[in-house]
């Protein structure tokens, strides 16, 4: 049975997940830490991270985790099955449909009109990382032992060395990785 949760959970995750993976981290959220509890937020965090570090779409990377999380590696093919093959289903109808109809008003129109709602789901889910990362209960709640300093600290020494400085993602995310080790080594 839990096969099949997994597999039309993450089939609903991507049929729903218009505007790519950040737009999806809403769904995924609300598919694997309220609906089902597969994951606490803190596991959503972490699992957002290990989806960001690995190669491949978010979504894919998300399926795959949680089913082998949840199902082992069944779970795992079963969920990213699941993920993809609405995409596939999807892609190709509407690949046909564009072609035929691209020059059409109204189809602009509504690709148009559906920005702004991709970019509040992509909003939506960077703040609900952000208040999980720097707040140990994942509420704001500035009291002593809830705020996570270094966290704090170590977002904004990669956001100025990815905005101003133009750093590769890929060397910001091990500076962080090899600065978290060394304050843990100092301060264990």
């Amino acid at each position: 049975m839990i096969y099949v949760s997994l597999f039309i959970s993450f089939f609903k995750i991507g049929l729903l997940s218009f505007g790519g993976g950040y737009a999806a981290m809403p769904l995924i959220q609300e598919e694997i830490v309220r609906s089902h509890q597969w994951l606490t937020m803190g596991d959503f965090t972490d699992l957002v991270t290990i989806a960001e570090m690995t190669p491949g779409p978010i979504a894919v990377n998300a399926a795959t985790f949680v089913g082998t999380q949840v199902g082992g590696f069944a779970g795992a093919v079963i969920a990213t099955l699941g993920c993809i093959l609405p995409s596939c289903i999807i892609v190709t109808l509407l690949a046909s449909l564009y072609t035929k109809y691209r020059k059409m008003p109204l189809l602009q129109g509504t690709l148009a009109s559906l920005r702004p709602a991709v970019t509040a789901m992509i909003a939506k889910a960077g703040l609900d990382i952000l208040i999980s990362s720097f707040f140990r209960s994942g509420v704001i709640d500035f009291a002593r032992e809830n705020v996570q300093v270094r966290r704090i600290l170590f977002f904004a020494l990669a956001l100025f060395l990815l905005r101003k400085k133009k750093w590769n993602p890929i060397l910001v995310m091990v500076l962080c990785g090899i600065l978290e080790l060394c304050f843990t080594i100092l301060f264990l």
